[in-house]
């Protein structure tokens, strides 16, 4: 029978983790901290110096444009997809490939392990156990991330799996898709929830934090949206003049997102306009005047509670950004260079690393190729420190 999201809400308030990291009183720690960050100044990131470009490390392994991934919550692992199908888990000290699960062939859905179209999205639990990987099959395929072992298949959105977020302290877990629905899952108990509507185009991309909401990113519907989930209720955001391609939680008050525009915004949920907009942000592309053309911004990240972003675009580069006093402003700070269309970008959780995918070919479709790119997951250092140089050390001399 179909559960309730307020019957969810007391499963999960009442089952307490011997670990201490899924207990109630944690996440009311988690928001009233949050919600201190968020009434003033944002804190700001460690000074970040840009690395060398010897100090970036490549990793090959994905066949066709990688499209998304996500670090893990203790930044040892990193996991990656692509359009050839394939998930690989990485280790980041050693960049080492732990676990390839190669993409299978249209029509074997039944007898392969893993995805037979590209994966457009994937998200991690965080505590690290469980992993989330959606498809243009329409698909959403549930892992044991220690293993890389398959336990579940999730079915019911009826176009293509384009995000995914668990949220964070439990198990549950928000789709989005490209038939325009929301949907919440119980991965513990390998249960459907809810399903949530109200975009009137494609969803490009969603992020969540620790509260029961979520945010997501309406393509050329023109909107961004924070979802209320048991109110089921939403708030709607206005500022982009091209379709919004991907969005990410600076905290559980302020976003960023990105657009085809060639747009970046910051946003305030006490406001439905941007609180800050950078136009053009990448630059343009085109030789004669009248045919220039903005470079799309194809990813965004921000490392949580802090003021530090990053876009990414096929512009040449990816670009780090400050976020100015009540986060009115977005100010430049370095262009770190990388060929081809970053895809996905992700801070590891202490800010000291910053992880790039990159493809031939921007992840939703084949509009451009850039040839000279490869196919990789760039590993991008961030920070000086005192200690002797390792392996995620920047050269910043």
């Amino acid at each position: 029978a179909k559960r309730t999201i307020r019957q969810f809400n007391s499963c999960i308030s009442t089952n307490t983790k011997t670990d201490g990291v899924f207990t109630s009183s944690n996440r009311k720690e988690k928001t009233q901290s949050t919600k201190t960050v968020t009434e003033t100044a944002p804190p700001r990131a460690s000074p970040v110096c840009p690395p060398a470009a010897a100090a970036i490390r490549v990793l090959r392994g994905h066949q066709h444009s990688v499209t998304c991934l996500v670090v893990s919550p203790d930044d040892k692992f990193i996991f990656s997809a692509a359009k050839d199908g394939s998930v690989i888990k990485w280790e980041v000290e050693s960049g080492k490939r732990l676990c390839v699960v190669p993409g299978g062939k249209k029509g074997t859905e039944g007898q392969h392990m893993g995805h037979t179209a590209h994966v457009l999205c994937i998200a991690i639990s965080s505590d690290g156990k469980y992993l989330a990987t959606g498809d243009r099959n329409k698909l959403i395929l549930i892992w044991e991330a220690a293993t890389c072992k398959r336990l579940y298949t999730f079915t019911g959105h009826r176009d293509a799996v384009s995000g995914l977020s668990f949220r964070k302290g439990t198990y549950q877990l928000y789709s989005a898709s490209h038939d325009r629905s929301v949907k919440v899952w119980n991965v513990e108990e390998n249960a459907y929830l809810e399903t949530l509507f109200g975009h009137q185009d494609i969803i490009t991309g969603m992020d969540s934090l620790s509260r029961e909401c979520c945010v997501t990113s309406g393509g050329r519907d023109g909107t961004v949206r924070f979802w209320k989930i048991p109110e089921e209720s939403q708030l709607i955001f206005y500022g982009h003049q091209g379709s919004i391609d991907c969005i990410q939680l600076i905290n559980e008050e302020h976003m960023v997102s990105g657009a085809d525009d060639g747009s970046v915004a910051l946003w305030g949920l006490a406001k439905k306009k941007p609180l800050a907009l950078v136009r053009q942000s990448h630059g343009t592309q085109g030789s004669a005047q009248d045919l220039q053309q903005p470079y799309w911004v194809s990813a965004v990240a921000a490392l949580l509670n802090s003021d530090l972003v990053a876009t990414g675009s096929h512009s040449g580069c990816v670009k780090l950004w400050k976020c100015g006093e009540g986060f009115q402003k977005l100010e430049p700070l370095c262009d770190i260079p990388l060929i081809g269309f970053v895809n996905s970008l992700k801070f590891s959780s202490t800010g000291d690393f910053l992880v790039a995918g990159i493809g031939q070919e921007h992840r939703l479709g084949r509009w451009w190729r850039v040839k000279e790119a490869k196919n990789s997951i760039c590993i991008i250092p961030l920070k000086c420190r005192a200690e002797a140089p390792g392996p995620m050390a920047a050269d910043c001399a």
